[in-house]
């Protein structure tokens, strides 16, 4: 009897000392609540992040514990478990830092790595709007159109063009357009100033219940910053006649609302032989709201349009003959314009300790107008082949979700969960592919209509925590409703399809230790097709899905390193692709891709950085025998990375590279599109508030081709056509001189 009395005490005890919680409040030295601060439980592994209000609360905690404050720009901040602690409130007061990789802790979340990426971000910034995806490993960019349109953009073994595989939104705000007059997926970034960038989320494959439409090769969400510590303003001027101008200014700052207004402006000619006469202008102004409490709420507006000309891709043999130089142009009358406008709101309600409302809304008005000539003269030997783009696009959409936790059983036992519904509806008019001359004269409409594109959407996401164990399952269904009146029939020509996608994701985590994280990822995604697609197919597989998986591991050895690597493979069922250029419908057979990525970062003291990532895939299409089943453009290795370095004396900057190897540029790798090797270079001297820099790309002026085609063309004095790369040389050496304020 005396040993079950003691053994029953000793259970009590133990129960009592493993089972509380620990829980308060989390603010800057100004006495400001933080939101999104990190709290990790080093002994255990459990962790949580403090709310709107700063109010935070991990469970799971005995005396001895230590827990660990951590935000990027904070100095970190270590509690050890006293009796005291124990079922109490606290307020923690974390210290502005430079960022650091000591300031990341890595936990069981689904995303870990993007944390650590924002490490890269914040250590060298972004200079310019081609840099924002560069910072996400493994993506590869290329423009064609002298930075008029958007980038071409290679990920995972795929050639995404402007954005087909791959979704990317900024504060929730969507990027990709669907059904474009271009291509499907247009995703268009230079609306973004890059200064009001604050970090990146990213996640590689279709494994994410909250991502729907594009979100095949992975996603990007961007982050802009809710307000600004000082006032600034930025020049810059360099070759090619190269202008931009930068200012941000805080119009509202007190202790529950900031505001700010952002501008840029960026001119030049180019390094081309025709000038570019390239202009952009954007502005943006932001508003926030918050309670310190319960509520926080995001209002922004902002404005952007562009001209320009373009020398458009040349073919290899005009410049071996001599007829023009790298360069130069076959058809120097591209070019186009292009705006977008938008106004949208994001706004969290903090319920309680343990749930929250997230809802946004917004509205974009587009307009874009392209003039392309890719074959010169194969279509027709007097006019040439020019062809103009055009569309006026509005879209409005909305979505909302619910998140909550708790505990089961246990206290070391957690589960949250997500649900969301929402819509995005895309009202398209006069989309237009047209034969013109010169820019002017309209020869031949080849495709000509309205699109009207709805998808609404629910998903479900949990997150299952017990122990060293993490199981996120996940489920989407998405609603597509296609219509299409072709304006070039005859008679009323409307075509309507509806469509649902359901699908299932789920990602086990095990933390092996507090250094070391292993995943597993599997999910189904996909990306919609063209709504003249899925009426010309009477709605047949017009969304075809992408199947996911990934293992790999995240390790942090020791404060200042943090290396991750993963296996992955993803297969891609068959679909009709609306080839934009032409106005016709092509099949694309089933792909496989499988590949292998690899990460390093490493903070070598307190003023110097590297990061690094090298990634390899093998991707063939299944329904085509050996030999003749490659992907073109496909490419199977690229590494990106760099060093950067701060503070020393009063300079700062960053030597980075970029790398794509040889990849084939048609299906049976007669034609191959050669590889290059990049390195950029900037250097800043600051004093006092006044910052002087130079931003150098192509620091060696290496000789690149930034993108590169197969294609069959005819020059102006040959009898028959002739299939081979097409090219947009890439930048030489490009230098610009930087000066910046601070106030």
């Amino acid at each position: 009897m005396k040993q079950l009395i003691i053994f029953f005490a000793f259970f009590i005890v133990s129960h009592w000392l493993s089972a509380h919680e620990l829980n308060g409040t989390i603010v800057s030295e100004d006495n400001i609540p933080l939101e999104g601060v990190g709290v990790y439980n080093k002994t255990t592994g459990g962790y949580t992040y403090s709310n709107v209000s700063g109010y935070f609360e991990l469970d799971d905690i005995s005396i001895g514990d230590i827990v660990f404050f951590y935000s990027l720009g904070y100095s970190n901040y270590q509690l050890t478990i006293e009796e005291k602690h124990l079922d109490s409130t606290i307020k923690i007061a974390l210290k502005e830092s430079v960022v650091s990789l000591e300031q990341v802790v890595l936990v069981s979340k689904v995303n870990a790595l993007s944390t650590f990426v924002n490490v890269d971000v914040k250590a060298n910034p972004i200079k310019s709007s081609q840099e924002i995806l560069r910072k996400v490993p493994g993506l590869i960019i290329g423009q064609h159109a002298g930075g008029g349109k958007a980038e071409q953009i290679f990920l995972r073994g795929f050639d995404i063009d402007h954005g087909t595989d791959i979704a990317i939104n900024v504060d929730g705000l969507p990027v990709n357009m669907v059904s474009h007059a271009h291509g499907q997926g247009y995703s268009d970034m230079h609306f973004i100033i890059p200064e009001t960038i604050d970090n990146i989320d990213f996640g590689k494959g279709p494994y994410y219940a909250d991502k729907g439409n594009f979100n095949t090769a992975g996603y990007i969400d961007l982050k802009t910053k809710k307000n600004i510590k000082n006032n600034s303003i930025a020049v810059e001027a360099g070759q090619f006649n190269t202008l931009r101008a930068l200012s941000m200014f805080k119009i509202v700052e007190d202790d529950f609302n900031n505001a700010y207004i952002a501008s840029e402006m960026v001119l030049t000619d180019g390094f081309f032989d025709s000038p570019q006469s390239f202009n952009r202008f954007n502005i943006m102004g932001r508003y926030n709201y918050n309670n310190r409490k319960d509520q926080d709420l995001s209002l922004s507006i902002s404005h952007f349009q562009s001209k320009w000309d373009a020398s458009g891709q040349i073919p290899q043999r005009a410049v071996d003959q001599g007829l023009i130089g790298r360069f130069g142009a076959i058809d120097d009358t591209e070019g186009g314009h292009t705006s977008r406008s938008n106004l949208w709101v994001n706004h969290s309600k903090q319920l309680d300790e343990h749930s929250r409302l997230k809802s946004k809304a917004y509205v974009s008005k587009y307009d874009f107008e392209l003039f392309s000539n890719f074959t010169f003269f194969l279509e027709d030997p007097v006019n040439g082949d020019q062809i103009r783009q055009f569309e006026d696009r509005t879209i409005i959409g909305a979505e909302t979700a619910y998140e909550r936790s708790f505990h089961v059983g246990d206290h070391d036992t957690q589960f949250k969960y997500e649900s969301g519904i929402g819509f995005r509806y895309d009202d398209v008019n006069d989309v237009e592919l047209s034969r013109t001359l010169n820019r002017k004269t309209t020869l031949e409409q080849l495709a000509f209509g309205d699109v009207d594109e709805l998808n609404t959407y629910g998903f479900i996401n949990a997150t299952y925590k017990k122990n060293n164990w993490t199981i996120n399952p996940g489920l989407r269904l998405d609603y597509f409703k296609f219509d299409y009146d072709n304006f070039l029939s005859e008679t009323y020509d409307h075509k309507s399809e509806d469509k649902l996608f359901l699908g299932p994701k789920l990602n086990v985590l095990f933390a092996a230790s507090k250094n070391l994280q292993l995943f597993a990822k599997s999910g189904i995604g996909f990306h919609s097709n063209d709504s003249r697609v899925v009426t010309a197919n009477n709605g047949k597989e017009i969304l075809p899905a992408a199947y996911g998986a990934d293992l790999g591991a995240i390790v942090k050895p020791a404060e200042r390193v943090v290396v991750n690597a993963a296996l992955w493979s993803l297969f891609l069922d068959q679909e009709f692709v609306y080839v934009g250029d032409a106005g016709i419908v092509e099949p694309s057979g089933k792909t496989k891709r499988y590949g292998a990525d690899f990460g390093l970062r490493y903070q070598l003291n307190d003023w110097l950085y590297f990061n690094g990532d090298v990634n390899y895939t093998f991707a063939r299409s299944t329904d085509e025998p050996d030999g003749e089943d490659y992907i073109p453009l496909s490419p199977d290795l690229t590494s990106s990375g760099g060093f950067s370095f701060r503070d020393v004396g009063n300079f700062s900057g960053g030597l980075n590279y970029r790398f794509i190897g040889d990849r084939p540029a048609n299906e049976d790798d007669s034609i191959v599109a050669e590889g290059y090797f990049v390195t950029d270079f900037n250097l800043n001297y600051s004093i006092k508030n006044w910052t002087l820099g130079i931003i150098v790309e192509n620091l060696f002026d290496t000789e690149w081709n930034e993108t590169q085609f197969a294609t069959e063309s005819r020059l102006f004095n040959e009898s028959a056509p002739v299939e081979e790369i097409h090219f947009t040389p890439g930048s030489p050496f490009y230098a610009r001189a930087k000066i910046s304020v601070v106030f």
